[in-house]
């Protein structure tokens, strides 16, 4: 597999969850973690290998490398920053996912490959026209992203400054973008979940 050929997968979950009492990394949806969760969708998509960015719960993820980020207090943008810094440089490109959305399907993920195979160089998961995530970089554009990410923005300040070189993946019929911020959004993704309600 040549460097171009390899697309990472990136999970940040580094998040207190203070609105769930727990870090989102630790916490459970139908008995599993939902860092557990993201990492078998990244690499159910396609992407190999998979790192995960963690801070406020500093834990171990079975099959990903785990890099830790000291400075998660500062918003996102900071854990986005450290994955890119880790991924390893025969990466051709990374698809980047939150772990609070556990509704997204690894068909997302595969899309999003298809599109960087095809030619694109920034791709986004779009669901009914709307960008949401995941988002496939380019690894000639991750110093811009680095340089531009602030705060809890992660990539979106360089995707919407560069909205000609994003391509929208349309993914709504693979799965859902729904936040868990809430004990009550982890009710209703669970029951969402449990009701095959994902698609």
């Amino acid at each position: 597999m040549t460097a171009e050929d390899q697309v990472a997968g990136l999970l940040l979950a580094a998040g207190q969850g203070s609105r769930l009492g727990a870090p989102k990394a630790l916490v459970k949806l139908g008995g599993a973690r939902l860092v557990d969760r993201g990492v078998a969708l990244l690499s159910a998509g396609g992407t190999d290998p998979v790192v995960v960015v963690t801070g406020a719960a500093d834990v171990g993820v079975p099959g990903a490398m785990v890099v830790y980020n000291p400075d998660w207090p500062t918003g996102m943008a900071s854990s986005l920053v450290a994955g890119l810094r880790a991924l390893p440089a025969a990466c051709g490109a990374v698809v980047v996912a939150l772990v609070d959305q556990p509704l997204i399907g690894p068909a997302a993920v595969q899309r999003l490959i298809a599109a960087y195979r095809a030619g694109a160089v920034a791709a986004v998961a779009a669901y009914h026209g709307k960008p949401r995530n995941p988002v496939l970089l380019a690894s000639a554009l991750w110093p811009e992203v680095i340089e531009t990410a602030a705060g809890d923005e992660g990539a979106r300040a360089w995707l919407r400054a560069h909205s000609g070189l994003v391509t929208a993946v349309e993914c709504a019929d693979t799965g859902r973008p729904d936040d868990v911020d809430t004990a009550a959004d982890l009710a209703r993704v669970g029951r969402m979940l449990a009701g095959g309600a994902a698609g």
